[in-house]
């Protein structure tokens, strides 16, 4: 019947509810540790001894306990105690005066089939001294309230957020991510998968030991694989660097049928991805079915929704059993275990595996021929209680309980029997399955040796029974990493990433090519050729890492061996040169950035094999001096390319042909359509204001190569500074301002900020100003001085006005002269020059250099600059097609400039 601990009435009880990743259990940690003495009872064995860990850290090993059913380290003035909740004592240790704190996790297992009457009775009676703490899933809530009326019920909210990512494929899962599988089978399927195509997979299970489970779970963590695949024991509390969780299957056998996760079992799993402040995503893995009618494996909205927003339908029923029994009888014994509880909310639970065996065996007249006493009752269903860890279930269980029972009826196992049990299952050969089977058969002997009658030396068999479990947790962890990590796979994937040029990639002096310590491969001369240990799947991972990294190992492999052959070489004057003597000449290619090499005549003469591998070098060697002009090499094949349009195709040959530079008047922009225009974007081209030009052409690098090529004859500017003296004949990259000359993407750098003052006073709509204020500051910083400053930006069709005087009664600086704009034609179908329109234009200034040729426009008035430079003449007529001037509209000018 259910029953409360003496100490309820004194000890301040709390639930702490909500779902997962809310520091729950962290809080019972920083609890227990406040307390002079306490106690937490988990739900699994392999996160009680996470948490064992983390209390030694704080604590010390002599204060802090270890109790599990197979697992017992207690030293003797040990006052932390870290339990499974089987191991917790019902009463929280009462008789030995209570322990100061007391927890139990997971509490919302007291709703589980197999397992809930025990955490049922936990809650009902186990208290500590001063403080209790219930640690549970928000569904708890009302039968907390129900049976717990006194317990203060504390809400947290997650951490972090938790997102439906939808299905994904396993080559497209993200990486850290966990999938979750509800069979050994599918566990083993979907990691083999993992192990082929992404390079390995962590396994962790919930039948491991710790030990294999740590470092299986230490792969992960380390990074050397980016995916675990895991049963749903992941769900409780293991806190894994997990940023995705994909459900291999949405169903389970539960013991009696093979059902749908409800929502909440769903979000206790998912919620294992985004831990504390990272936010996690979760969903299924396509590719299979679903039941027999192979539909897709997805979550309903309803699902999405709840496990989202954390909203779960509310338990109404806690499974109970009597916990004290009556052991006057077997068949008293079995009345009480199937008693109804008299409490509402209470509900009996389903038979467990324990009391299957008991019945069982009370069958059988040749095992419970003798048990008549209570204290041999009480004995015979602590021998039923031995929990089933090889699976067999109840009738191959039951087996193995009668033949244990035939050895402790009379007493004590001996000790050399249960010595030769546990040499025999320390036997490491075999495979992944047989080595599990050991090691469930040797948890099955750990908790035997744990027992404090049943085994003669019991302390030493203990200590036996754990080293097998920790060899044998060694060779399981072995043979998992063997079949489901290739780190050589792992290596790879890991480089086909946006990281790949972080990645260790070493050329060894006898030709071998490893990546991160790894050998993928050999060179025979200058050719690479695949590891002849490689698996099929590998292979094509190992070939893509050669084309990735080959180039600069081929680069230091030829550079040595010319380096051996010829010394120190250098491009100067369309060939290759050492020190005065010409080795090679580079002639016109099919594309300016790739000329073609031809060796010298004096070379001719070596033996041809010799002459052919030294040429092979030099090719290699020249490839890796032409790098600097990789964009535009980019630009001349895509100038080449049909499927790029005939235009922009003109537009490309052009910039080409003048080393990445040309005048937008002769750029033909006109004619270039705007569908066409990113794909300028992505080959690095930027159309500005007066130029359409390449950034990475105007570095010193890539200039000074085009000129030793004999590409671009123009004079050179070795550090290509902003601003330099002006005259007729400009270096590359360069346009005339003033008496000065600014670098083009300068330039454009200015034009930029003067028209985003312009979008600002748009923006603002301040009627009482006209037109826009500009900052020299920019400029002045570049060099470039005030009157040539205006010069260029005339050209852009940039003009200042009159500064605004102040009236006598005012003092201060005067306000600054306003800026008008009016967009240069530049773009025009036909090069056509507007008619004049009344009066007469006056002449170019000396210094404004008019670089497209025309003459320039009108002067506005002072009215037409109050109003940012509009033209109120009326439009070209049809048949004349030429850009108009500029709108009134926000934004146009900056609109303008990044249109392309």
């Amino acid at each position: 019947m259910p029953s409360r601990s003496a100490h309820s009435s004194d000890s301040r009880i709390r639930a702490v509810l909500g779902p997962t990743n809310t520091g729950k259990t962290h809080l019972a940690i920083e609890r227990l540790c406040g307390h002079s003495s306490g106690a937490i009872g988990f739900p699994l064995r392999l996160l009680a001894r996470e948490v064992y860990d983390k209390v030694c850290a704080i604590k010390g090993e002599a204060a802090c306990a270890l109790i599990t059913g197979e697992e017992r380290i207690e030293p003797p003035n040990a006052r932390y105690f870290l339990c499974t909740a089987e191991a917790m004592p019902r009463n929280g240790w009462s008789n030995e005066g209570g322990k100061a704190f007391l927890a139990l996790d997971e509490a919302q297992l007291a709703a589980d089939r197999e397992r809930g009457h025990i955490f049922t009775d936990r809650l009902l009676n186990a208290r500590g001294r001063e403080e209790t703490m219930l640690l549970g899933s928000a569904t708890l809530e009302p039968m907390v309230r129900a049976l717990v009326p006194e317990a203060q019920i504390e809400e947290r909210p997650r951490f972090s957020t938790l997102s439906h990512a939808g299905s994904t494929k396993l080559s497209r899962l993200p990486a850290r991510s966990a999938i979750v599988a509800f069979s050994v089978e599918q566990v083993y399927q979907v990691a083999e998968l993992l192990r082929r195509f992404r390079g390995g997979a962590a396994v962790v299970m919930g039948a491991l030991s710790p030990q294999t489970r740590n470092r299986q779970v230490e792969l992960f963590q380390s990074g050397e694989v980016d995916y675990i695949v895991a049963t749903d024991a992941i769900g409780m509390g293991l806190n894994l660097d997990v940023h995705h969780v994909a459900f291999a299957a949405l169903s389970k056998f539960d013991g009696v049928r093979k059902r749908r996760l409800t929502p909440a079992e769903m979000a206790q799993i998912a919620g294992r991805a985004g831990r504390h402040q990272t936010d996690g995503t979760f969903g299924t893995m396509s590719g299979g079915g679903r039941g027999r009618t192979g539909s897709p494996l997805e979550f309903t909205e309803d699902e999405v929704f709840a496990i989202e927003q954390h909203r779960f339908a509310p338990v109404t029923k806690l499974f109970w059993r009597e916990a004290q029994p009556r052991f006057d009888s077997i068949d008293l014994l079995i009345g009480d275990l199937e008693a109804p509880p008299r409490q509402e909310g209470l509900a009996p639970a389903p038979e467990a595996i324990d009391l299957a065996v008991l019945k069982r065996l009370s069958e059988q007249r040749d095992v419970v021929d003798g048990i008549a006493q209570p204290d041999s009752v009480r004995r015979f269903w602590e021998v039923c209680q031995l929990p089933d860890f090889r699976q067999l279930g109840p009738e191959g269980h039951s087996r193995f309980v009668a033949r244990l029972w035939a050895d402790l009826r009379e007493g004590h196992i001996g000790a050399d029997f249960v010595a030769a049990r546990i040499g025999e299952l320390g036997n490491m050969a075999g495979d992944i399955d047989t080595l599990q089977g050991r090691l469930s058969a040797i948890r099955s002997w750990a908790y035997i040796c744990q027992r404090p009658d049943w085994v003669l030396a019991r302390d030493e068999m203990a200590a036996r029974a754990r080293a097998a479990e920790a060899k044998l947790s060694d060779a399981l962890h072995q043979k998992l990493t063997e079949r489901f990590v290739n780190r050589r796979t792992a290596v790879l994937m890991r480089g086909m990433g946006k990281d790949a040029g972080l990645l260790r990639v070493e050329l060894q002096n006898d030709g071998k090519v490893t990546v991160e310590g790894q050998p993928i491969g050999h060179l025979e001369g200058f050719r690479f050729v695949v590891d002849d240990t490689a698996s099929t799947e590998d292979r094509k991972l190992m070939l893509a890492a050669a084309e990735k990294h080959m180039p600069s190992l081929l680069a230091q492999k030829a550079a040595t061996l010319i380096g051996e052959e010829l010394g120190e070489l250098r491009i100067a004057g369309g060939q290759v040169m050492r020190g005065d003597q010409t080795v090679a000449a580079l002639e016109k290619g099919k594309y300016a950035a790739a000329p073609r090499l031809v060796m010298a005549k004096e070379l001719g003469q070596m033996d041809p094999a010799h002459r052919s591998r030294l040429e092979e070098a030099l090719q290699l060697w020249l490839v890796q001096q032409l790098a600097p002009l990789a964009a535009l090499r980019g630009l001349e094949e895509a100038a080449n390319d049909p499927d790029t349009g005939t235009e922009v195709r003109a537009l490309l040959l052009t910039l080409a042909e003048r080393g990445g530079t040309v005048r937008r008047e002769d750029a033909g922009l006109a004619h270039v359509p705007k569908e066409k225009r990113p794909l300028l974007r992505r080959l690095g081209v930027i159309i500005g204001s007066l130029d359409v030009y390449m950034p990475a052409m105007l570095k010193p690098a890539p200039r000074q190569l085009l000129r030793e090529l004999g590409v671009d004859r123009r004079d050179l500017r070795e550090a290509m500074e902003a601003v330099i003296e002006g005259g007729k004949q400009l270096p590359a990259g360069y346009r005339n301002a003033g008496n000065q000359a600014i670098r083009i993407d300068m330039a454009e750098k200015l034009f930029r900020a003067a028209h985003e003052q312009r979008a600002k006073a748009q923006t603002a709509q301040d009627k009482s100003s006209r037109g826009f204020s500009v900052d020299v500051a920019l400029a002045t910083s570049m060099g470039l001085a005030a009157e040539n400053f205006l010069a260029l930006m005339k050209d852009a069709g940039f003009r200042k006005g009159e500064a605004v005087l102040l009236a006598d009664s005012m003092f201060g600086p005067p306000r600054p002269a306003p800026w008008t704009w009016r967009a240069p034609r530049k773009d025009s179908l036909q090069n056509v020059r507007p008619r004049r329109r009344g009066g007469n234009r006056k002449p170019a200034e000396k210094g404004g250099n008019n670089q497209s040729g025309k003459r320039p426009e009108k002067g506005s008035t002072s009215a037409n600059r109050a109003q940012g430079g509009e033209s109120r003449r009326k439009p070209p007529a049809p048949r004349k097609p030429a850009s108009g001037p500029a709108t009134s509209k926000a934004l146009a000018g900056l609109a303008d400039l990044l249109k392309g």
